[in-house]
């Protein structure tokens, strides 16, 4: 349990929280008694009744409501949701992302523009739209992967882009809004289990889940939840000095070398 309670009754937006790194999140923070406006995609296969759920049985409070981080007016009023459910924003977590695998020679400028729109793009939408409305200190995380910013992977040029571009947006971020008393950072996560990285068409897949373990010094993946407790740091007061960086949450892999 997460005892810190400069977190309690504090409000926060989490995009993309139907499942994986967002499901875990919101929960982290209802443990801490930070209520949360649970961000689903209407095109999205996961219940967001299942995030909701998990959270009240944490004793959270929490909403659910749809945005499409493509859309500038749908992400504005996601936030707004904070501002008319409980009068007030603290944190924001754009976590929303999409991965799709494409070869460089087939990769369309569609493919391109629509993985750049939401995994760059609409980090910026939603950070943007909750530093209008938080006042005072307030926090924003961003979600970003080791794919970009630390290793390269063949056939994801587009997400490596665009995944390395959020860091770059988050420490602007974090430049301009540090008079305010507002933080920006990022979170870098290595090989996570989600919904996203059990895909085995897209991504790796279970049994490409449980190779991969092995490659990382701990022995095993990450779980979302491990994820959601350095963004709940990140957020919180324990985390107030610390503003335009990035951490990296991945078991070690990207400081091992095979031998």
């Amino acid at each position: 349990m997460f005892a810190l309670n400069e977190l309690q009754d504090k409000v926060a937006i989490v995009t993309g929280a139907a499942s994986g790194i967002g499901r875990a999140t919101a929960v982290a923070l209802a443990e801490a008694g930070t209520k949360s406006v649970i961000g689903t995609y209407a095109g999205d296969p996961h219940d967001p009744e299942q995030t909701l759920k998990a959270v009240h049985q944490v004793g959270g409070t929490a909403v659910i409501a749809e945005v499409d981080v493509r859309s500038t007016d749908s992400v504005e009023a996601f936030a707004e949701t904070a501002l008319s459910q409980w009068g007030r924003l603290d944190y924001g977590v754009a976590n929303a992302g999409v991965l799709r695998r494409h070869a460089l020679s087939e990769l369309t400028d569609e493919a391109w523009d629509g993985t750049v729109d939401v995994d760059l793009t609409g980090v910026m939408r939603t950070l943007r739209a909750a530093a209008k409305r938080v006042e005072g200190p307030g926090s924003l995380v961003s979600v970003s992967s080791f794919i970009g910013p630390i290793y390269g992977w063949a056939e994801y040029a587009h997400y490596s882009a665009a995944k390395a571009g959020v860091l770059g947006l988050s420490r602007a971020v974090a430049v301009e809004l540090a008079p305010r008393g507002v933080r920006s950072n990022a979170i870098i996560p290595g090989i996570i289990e989600t919904p996203q990285s059990s895909d085995p068409v897209n991504s790796l897949g279970p049994d490409g889940l449980t190779e991969a373990g092995k490659e990382i010094p701990f022995g095993r993946v990450g779980t979302a939840s491990e994820v959601a407790s350095v963004i709940r740091f990140l957020l919180s007061d324990q985390s107030r000095y610390i503003t335009g960086q990035a951490l990296v949450v991945d078991g070690g892999l990207t400081t091992y070398m095979k031998d």
